[in-house]
């Protein structure tokens, strides 16, 4: 028996076996890139149902749920409230695993563990930082033969859960950021630069422009053998981003998720964390008018709590925290 996923416009068929119920079961998702690989291994292993996943980018994910053309949506950012108001059934946030928005450059002679500073971030991506021997960059990479070269920014051209992570970092950061430009899917970028869709869209325009720095999830910057830099924490320690140190940052907040998991973990405390870290979400819908595929998805997120997590170390993706797990198990029962 065939199934299928879709990742940007192109479908993978795969190939497994599934029961005679969950062959004719099929249910269809959409939404974010940044989860994207996990999300696949996951629809295969799991064999409760058919799950077509097209990875679209997290605004398009919530768009689908929003106009009911799909039967539950992905985000790496939590709805907002006129969102959720907006639907017609209320979604529950699931959070699944955390990932790491991280920078990846093309400098020419220039290895990987770059180091930036807060403020040299916010800046390259403020137009205030126009070069890469910049002294607010070189002064922390002494002995790195910087060169006197353009900075070319690369950004989402999509509605992207990854921006709103990365922007909402620089927001708490930055206060000429957060005054300037702000949180969101999408923004109006101070510099033009170049533009790519989903993760790989990015990764593939700095991989092919020299001078050029973009920000990806993790596992894109693995996946492509990419330089990526250190960035400085709230602690003052430059880290780099790795399944230890996202693992590091969920900590702090694991103790703190509010009922509905709505919750920001970007520039947390701790001098092990990543900064730019984040939960991404699968938004399924509070009441499943068909009970088989009511039944299939409960199954899946009882799967997903449990054996699924092991899969993420794996995929450069951190498992969920211990008391994370035990508030999802209980909302499961909130999908009627």
């Amino acid at each position: 028996m065939r199934r299928s996923f879709w990742v940007g416009l192109a479908a993978i068929p795969v190939v497994c076996a599934v029961t005679a119920a969950a062959a004719d079961l099929s249910i269809n998702a959409a939404g974010a890139t940044f989860p994207a690989s996990i999300y696949q291994k996951w629809f295969d292993e799991f064999k409760g149902a058919k799950i077509n996943y097209q990875a679209l980018g997290s605004g398009a994910g919530i768009q689908q749920l929003t106009q009911g053309t799909v039967d539950f949506g992905a985000s790496d950012m939590p709805m907002k409230d006129e969102q959720i108001a907006a639907m017609k059934v209320k979604p529950l946030h699931f959070p699944t695993v955390l990932g790491a928005v991280v920078p990846v450059y093309n400098i020419q002679g220039v290895p990987t563990d770059l180091k930036l500073t807060q403020n040299a971030l916010a800046g390259i991506y403020l137009g205030e930082i126009k070069k890469w021997n910049d002294p607010k960059i070189a002064a922390e990479n002494q002995g790195m033969k910087l060169p006197n070269a353009e900075i070319i920014t690369v950004h989402r051209s999509d509605g992207s859960g990854t921006t709103f992570i990365f922007t909402e970092y620089l927001s708490k950061i930055s206060s000429t950021w957060k005054s300037k430009v702000g949180v969101n899917s999408s923004v109006s970028w101070p510099v033009s630069g170049l533009a790519g869709k989903g993760n790989d869209g990015v990764a593939g325009m700095v991989k092919q422009t020299p001078g050029s720095i973009g920000y990806v999830e993790l596992v894109y910057a693995a996946k492509n053998k990419m330089s990526s830099a250190m960035v400085r924490n709230k602690a003052g320690k430059y880290v780099k981003a790795s399944v230890t140190s996202v693992t590091a940052a969920a900590a702090a907040a694991a103790n703190d998720i509010p009922a509905d998991f709505r919750v920001s973990i970007t520039d947390p405390p701790g001098a092990d964390a990543y900064p730019i870290s984040s939960f991404t979400y699968l938004l399924i819908p509070s009441k499943i008018d068909n009970p088989a595929k009511k039944k299939a998805l409960v199954d899946f997120l009882g799967w997903m709590l449990t054996k699924g997590q092991a899969d993420a170390p794996g995929l450069d993706y951190a498992p969920l925290p211990a008391k994370v797990v035990a508030k999802e198990k209980a909302q499961i029962a909130a999908v009627k």
